[in-house]
């Protein structure tokens, strides 16, 4: 579970086929069938995370569905990552937004420190790069060390759903980025839509009904964020403790992390504890648990570390620029979460009490 640090506060997010057949383009292994995926997974020399043909799960073929779905579980259960290709958000949509996301962090600082965040606990609003860092720490003490010794190297504009009773979005003046509200407003509900999607395959692949969690999640307590990792020398990312974005688990039910071409997202292999490039492969979205689907499926699914760092292949004085775009899906305010139905074998108990989120 992650905490994220702020300069004056910090806050903890609680509820917070298979034969090997050689390295391929973005340094992956195509698995096709000899061993399982549990099997390959388990030594780093063979660990990759799978990519999902989604778009066999957005047609009516019930038995190309349910493959689908057992594909994207099988994924979740043994590395908590998966690229879904064939997702069905047009390309000329995702493109936009990281345009109108690259103009937003170009305005002058004292345009984008007025849209600050007001409140911590109201995800929504501007976090300016040194103000904050991700770890996985609950000691007051160690993050304020944390803070002061490696602050993350980025800036993120923060936006949740535009209707809420208690916490306002902090919109840029049209003038000052023309074009920038009407992107996210529509962006968030597309990747809402496609939330619900992932999960109703995430239900089939649990041998749940398909629409198990559709009245679970649909009032929409999600975060959109937005993140500018600025040019940065290399030798400080590569310093100890420093990162682009810290070792961390994310806290809601999925992460849908769109990427850029430059890299340096790396994920935990889970069963050696090292960590691998999740490469950026065109046309794919970059998909993972959190810390409450894992606790609503008894741990059956993984809430993976992952982290950001410079590029793998970086090896001049200066890593690029990099930009992504996260969305961090939530279930409905009030929920119970309680263990899966399929997700306790015989005689087993759960390993957590009922929760409600808030």
């Amino acid at each position: 579970m992650a905490t994220r640090i702020l300069s004056a506060t910090s806050w903890t997010a609680a509820t917070s086929p298979s034969a090997r057949s050689g390295r391929v383009r973005y340094g992956l292994i195509r698995l096709r069938g000899l061993a399982t995926l549990a099997e390959t997974v388990r030594s780093d020399d063979t660990f990759s995370i799978p990519v999902v043909d989604f778009g066999r799960f957005r047609t009516n073929d019930s038995a190309a569905k349910l493959a689908t779905a057992k594909e994207v579980v099988d994924a979740f259960k043994e590395v908590g990552f998966v690229y879904l290709s064939n997702h069905g958000i047009q390309d000329e949509k995702i493109t936009n937004a990281f345009k109108k996301s690259k103009e937003f962090f170009e305005l002058p600082k004292e345009k984008k420190n007025a849209l600050a965040w007001e409140d911590p606990r109201s995800n929504r609003g501007y976090v300016q790069q040194g103000r904050e860092r991700v770890t996985q720490s609950s000691d007051a003490q160690e993050i304020a060390a944390l803070r002061a010794k490696a602050p993350d190297y980025k800036e993120t504009m923060e936006i949740g759903r535009d209707w809420d009773a208690t916490w306002k979005n902090q919109w840029p003046q049209e003038t000052d980025a023309p074009g920038f509200k009407t992107t996210f407003l529509d962006f968030f509900k597309t990747c809402h839509d496609f939330h619900t999607l992932v999960m109703r395959s995430i239900a089939l692949g649990l041998s749940l009904p398909e629409t198990f969690f559709d009245n679970k999640i649909q009032e929409q307590y999600h975060n959109l964020r937005l993140l500018s990792y600025p040019s940065i020398d290399t030798r400080l990312l590569k310093a100890e403790g420093s990162a682009r974005a810290g070792a961390h688990s994310d806290y809601g039910t999925l992460t849908f992390v769109f990427q850029d071409s430059v890299g340096g997202l790396e994920v935990q292999n889970p069963h050696t504890k090292h960590f691998h490039a999740a490469t950026p492969i065109p046309g794919t979205i970059v998909v993972n648990v959190g810390d409450l689907l894992a606790r609503w499926s008894n741990d059956v699914l993984r809430s993976t570390l992952h982290r950001v760092v410079a590029p793998p292949a970086q090896s001049g004085p200066m890593t690029p620029a990099r930009q992504s775009i996260a969305f961090f899906c939530n279930p409905n305010g009030g929920a119970e979460i309680s263990c899966l139905p399929t997700c306790l074998k015989e005689g087993e108990k759960p390993k957590y009490p009922t929760v409600q989120t808030e």
